[in-house]
């Protein structure tokens, strides 16, 4: 059964502890999948994340010709067993000018980036494209980048976008790098760090030399997981074991902290001290990953940064904006000296600085959330999208450039457009668990990444956090049929 075309959460108002399982990373994923594709022999990919995003990169490597066999896993919903017949670094062949071998990427960055660098070790010309809003999205130096190799890479709107043309099979460079050396290529990691990630992951088959440029070049996160990756992954066939994806487990992890507040035993005045029993780890995720391959698995320690838990807990203390301590915390906001918390999109936090940004106006001070032009290219226009969603629902968002600054508010309920991405949806309806009234627009769309999320908020503990979503239309609680996005 379908989700609703507008949902409701209903802030539990009680005590919560439960040990959520979320699905496996989608950015280990889809990397993965390339690997095994390119492996020796049969590689078992245990743990892996089954949502749109992967099942476009699966149904993608059939349509190429590779054998993927797909199993359930019983300990996670989202989750699945893929098994994969690697061709030793063969790639199946291409179609014809007239008739080539068609890819549909959907809205999938890693499907689009990660197979426009794979078909190249293949013959023949292929074709990717993908719904309209991945046409929208870049590609140039990604495109780029392959030319230099020498493949031939046709826009076909002659715009460095989908859909493109690939010829595979080395012609010569591109004639700015006839001088180069041969079978060597630079890529920025300006728009995307997937441009670089795609190369690599098919150099050491191409036998490419791939030379990534751009600020924090040595240090981008997901440069450094694919690498890792890479160095990690049975070449030969064998088993893999995909860990949890901390870009969902960040929601929940966000939800801890965001009802905490419930479970106190003593309430001090706000900045004060003598607070007891923050129970803080109320809600848990399982298998928290702690390969330091993904960014996000930073996202416990960042919230806590500047008084942000603080401000959380005390936020909580009254949801109707006339109680007096309510009105106590926010007159006490006023002459308080900020402590500049700033977060950074390239240093400190992947996907799961959206969750950061929608909760900051119940922080302690301002936040600068920075380095965002990257969100700008994604699902949707991202800071775009969190400036106005947030002002809709009574926060003060300033946005500078690729900065944004949110200043503590009180909020209110609104109605949340989603803009067809799955982490809007995700991260409002966190906030949905401590403000009333908020409403989400087409929550179908976390099935992007995340099909059973309005299904684990609502399940009994400790399975779920036991919110009560609603069906617009008529206010009626749905059940756990109703909130599975397909």
């Amino acid at each position: 059964m379908a989700l609703p075309p507008i949902i409701e959460l209903v802030p539990p108002g009680r005590p919560v502890r439960a040990q959520i399982t979320v699905p496996g990373s989608k950015s280990v994923t889809n990397r993965a999948l390339i690997l095994a594709a390119l492996a020796e022999g049969r590689t078992s990919l245990r743990g892996a994340l089954w949502s749109e995003d992967t099942r476009v990169m699966v149904e993608c490597l059939q349509g190429l010709g590779f054998s993927v066999e797909v199993e359930p896993d019983l300990a996670e919903r989202c989750n699945r067993s893929i098994i994969v017949e690697g061709m030793g670094g063969r790639v199946p062949a291409g179609g014809s000018e007239t008739s080539p071998r068609e890819l549909f990427v959907g809205n999938a960055g890693t499907a689009a980036r990660f197979l426009a660098a794979l078909v190249c070790l293949g013959e023949g010309v292929y074709r990717l494209h993908g719904v309209p809003r991945m046409h929208e999205r870049p590609q140039a130096e990604l495109f780029a980048a392959l030319r230099q190799l020498g493949y031939d890479v046709e826009s076909e709107h002659k715009n460095e976008k989908l859909p493109a043309r690939i010829r595979a099979g080395r012609l010569h460079p591109e004639p700015a790098q006839a001088n180069a050396e041969p079978g060597r290529c630079i890529v920025s990691l300006g728009e995307s760090s997937q441009f670089a990630s795609a190369l690599l992951l098919c150099a050491q088959t191409g036998g490419w030399k791939v030379e990534v440029v751009g600020q924090n070049s040595d240090e981008s996160p997901y440069v450094t997981m694919t690498l890792e990756l890479i160095k990690a992954f049975p070449r030969k066939g064998g088993e893999f074991s995909i860990e949890a994806d901390a870009s969902s487990g960040s929601y929940f992890m966000a939800a801890s902290m965001l009802l905490s507040w419930l479970d106190r035993k003593e309430v001090a005045p706000p900045f004060g001290a003598g607070v007891s029993d923050p129970t803080l780890d109320a809600i848990s995720v399982a298998n928290w990953p702690n390969s330091n391959w993904q960014i996000d698995q930073q996202f416990p320690s960042v919230m806590v940064r500047g008084g942000w838990q603080q401000g959380l807990l005390f936020a909580g203390q009254a949801e109707n904006p006339a109680n007096e301590e309510h009105k106590r915390y926010w007159d006490a906001l006023q002459p308080r000296v900020a402590n500049n918390t700033s977060i950074s999109r390239q240093r400190d936090l992947g996907d799961s600085i959206m969750t950061a940004v929608v909760l900051a106006p119940l922080a302690l001070d301002p936040i600068r959330f920075t380095d965002l032009g990257r969100l700008r290219v994604q699902e949707c226009e991202r800071v775009a999208a969190l400036r106005t969603e947030l002002t809709r629902c009574g926060a003060q968002v300033a946005e500078d450039g690729d900065t944004l600054t949110v200043s503590p508010s009180p909020l209110h309920g609104a109605e949340i457009e989603t803009y067809n991405d799955h982490r809007m949806a995700m991260c409002f309806a966190i906030l949905g668990l401590k403000i009333p009234g908020i409403r989400i627009k087409n929550p179908a769309c976390v099935k992007k990444t995340f099909p059973d999320f309005f299904q684990k908020l609502a399940a009994a503990p400790p399975r779920g956090l036991g919110v009560s979503i609603l069906d617009t239309r008529d206010g009626r609680p749905l059940d756990a049929t109703e909130l599975i996005a397909e």
